[in-house]
């Protein structure tokens, strides 16, 4: 068995609607703007809840920065009509961050830490004081860099990256291809074909992308103009490849080189964080290769065999982050399949928020592991795109 269907739900009867989707992404997007609270922006979540994380939460992954740049990004593509002045609020919450900041000495994180914070404020609102503080946090980490992509250097390739996208002023190429070099002379140095973590006081090679190898592949191969693709390529099909658990046409992949396909937890994941989706999402950045071909394929099969997760609807460990899997093959292969059975992925998320705020009597207002990834996952469908916000999409 390469998935615990223990943790999977059956794919609901709902079929695929554009007016559907839009109506969902309105609902959700009107319940982050009417849910914020003056000066302490969104309260945890039940289910984010776990006792130890800080209320509020500034940061990309679980707060007010990822929310901001959601309802901006979604009010943009005329699918949200604003209910406040987002650009000013993600500058107040750069400003709230500095004063409180969740988790002191983590001014480098890209979903954390100030990086992502002051990068959102100045994606909504450019200016050279921002700038400035950006490209003095866009720089190699050589003492106690995580090597992944929440915590350390590899999230800070996707700040630059961005900025380079949005100005084209060469120092972002600069700083880019410095942080990139500093990881490839690291790739390896314990594994051949990984890179080790140092990560909550432990040293492992993981493999999905949040916190291992294929997260920080898929920022190097952002960038082939400066970073060729043939010095990537070779290594992360290596790695994949031999670490890939394949049966009958399908493949997962366990968390890490220290363990099985069945996680610590029990279970076995399949979802965006740690399993065949994250894997997908984050390899098929990389060209066209047979043997890497069918492994993304089987991994599709395998996301799509499993089906919606019960855990959620959210990207990190939920329906709409495995469904960014079928939407890479779809951009990867052409493939028309592969986008209708994201929709139908699609489809079941927006039921799931809709039933998560009936049992919670509230919305999960959090980019990364709650309903404004949902939304952002229900216009990329809506379009026919792939780009993961906050990775790829700002």
């Amino acid at each position: 068995m390469l998935f615990d269907p223990a943790v999977h739900e059956p794919l609901g009867d709902a079929a695929w609607s554009p007016a559907a989707a839009e109506a969902a992404i309105g609902s959700i997007a009107r319940d982050a703007d009417e849910a914020l609270r003056d000066g302490d922006w969104w309260p945890l979540h039940p289910l984010d809840d776990d006792g130890e994380t800080a209320d509020p939460q500034h940061g990309i992954y679980l707060g007010a920065a990822g929310v901001l740049w959601a309802l901006d990004h979604l009010a943009r593509a005329g699918l949200h009509e604003p209910g406040h002045d987002y650009a000013r609020l993600a500058g107040e919450a750069l400003e709230s961050h500095r004063r409180r900041p969740e988790v002191p000495d983590a001014a480098g994180s890209l979903w954390v830490g100030e990086a992502g914070i002051a990068l959102v404020a100045w994606l909504l609102a450019p200016g050279p004081e921002l700038a400035g503080r950006l490209a003095e946090l866009a720089v190699p980490a050589p003492e106690g860099d995580t090597l992944e992509l929440l915590w350390g250097s590899p999230g800070l390739l996707a700040l630059a990256d961005a900025a380079l996208e949005r100005t084209g002023d060469p120092r972002w190429a600069a700083a880019w291809t410095a942080i990139a070099e500093d990881l490839i002379g690291r790739w390896g140095e314990r594994v051949p074909h990984f890179w080790t973590q140092r990560l909550y006081g432990s040293e492992q090679e993981l493999i999905g992308p949040a916190h291992g190898l294929a997260g920080i592949v898929a920022m190097l191969a952002r960038r082939p103009e400066l970073l060729p693709h043939d010095r990537l390529l070779p290594g992360a099909l290596a790695a994949v490849a031999s670490t890939a658990i394949r049966d009958d046409g399908r493949a997962n992949w366990p968390p890490s080189l220290s363990e099985s396909l069945v996680h610590r937890t029990g279970t076995i994941r399949t979802q965006w964080c740690h399993g065949a989706p994250g894997v997908v999402t984050s390899l098929a950045a990389l060209p066209r290769e047979a043997q890497l071909d069918a492994l993304l394929l089987e991994g599709g099969e395998l996301t799509w065999a499993s089906g919606p997760l019960i855990k959620g609807a959210g990207l990190c460990h939920g329906t709409a982050g495995n469904g960014f899997a079928l939407l890479k093959l779809f951009t990867r292969t052409g493939d028309e399949r592969w986008l209708a059975r994201a929709r139908r992925f699609a489809a079941h998320a927006a039921a799931q928020v809709e039933a998560d705020r009936r049992r919670h009597g509230r919305g999960r207002n959090t980019l990364w592991t709650g309903d404004l990834g949902v939304a952002i996952f229900l216009r990329q469908c809506l379009a026919g795109a792939s780009e993961l916000p906050a990775i790829e999409l700002w």
